[in-house]
């Protein structure tokens, strides 16, 4: 066999591996312009405030010391606080369980501390059971269902405001987003979160937020 013979064949296979090499590239450049699209609208939604009425008002749970909020989950009930004058909803959902030891519950600590500041504690519904995004939103679309409710108003932190709000979606209530504008995660920490939670939304739209 000549090397005349052999250069077509060289030259399908370099072809063979251009397609591959060019078909990964593409995959890769789509799985990045996804990821990059979710971390803007991560991003986006942080910053908007979609406050109206609603049936309720729900809280995020976040760690509490012992009876006594972190400093996370007091910058969201802070923002509480200042919502409930205003008359948007005639309930406060306040979420999270606890850990083993524990004394209280996340959700038992929200509501003593959103009581000390005004709101009304007949106003307060506890969902005092979940460890996740997930598992939280799950016994409040429950709750609300009992009482025939289904439009919330959540808050939360901002890098954690979008993939709320499509989780409680996807439980089947019609939620809107009013993200604190307290939030103590910032810098570095808060730039993890957003790409951490870009990255939970992205496979969350394609698997189902309850697998992940």
């Amino acid at each position: 066999m000549t090397d005349v013979e052999l250069a077509p064949d060289r030259s399908r296979s370099r072809s063979r591996w251009w397609l591959v090499l060019a078909g990964a590239v593409a995959v890769v450049a789509l799985l990045v312009g996804y990821l990059l699209v979710s971390l803007l609208q991560v991003w986006s939604t942080g910053r908007s405030d979609q406050s109206r009425p609603v049936d309720a008002i729900v809280v995020m749970g976040a760690a509490q010391y012992d009876g006594r909020p972190s400093p996370q989950l007091a910058a969201r009930l802070d923002h509480v606080v200042e919502l409930w004058p205003q008359g948007i909803a005639p309930l406060v959902v306040v979420t999270g369980g606890n850990r083993p030891g524990d004394r209280f519950t996340e959700a038992q600590s929200s509501a003593a501390y959103l009581v000390e500041r005004g709101v009304p504690e007949d106003a307060i519904v506890l969902e005092d059971e979940g460890s996740s995004t997930w598992e939280s939103l799950e016994g409040v679309a429950q709750l609300l269902d009992e009482r025939g409710l289904e439009r919330v108003l959540i808050v939360t932190d901002p890098y954690h405001s979008l993939r709320s709000r499509l989780i409680a979606q996807e439980l089947g209530l019609t939620a809107y987003v009013s993200p604190t504008d307290r939030s103590v995660v910032t810098g570095a920490a808060n730039l993890r979160r957003h790409l951490q939670e870009a990255a939970g939304v992205a496979v969350g739209r394609i698997v189902g937020f309850d697998r992940i």
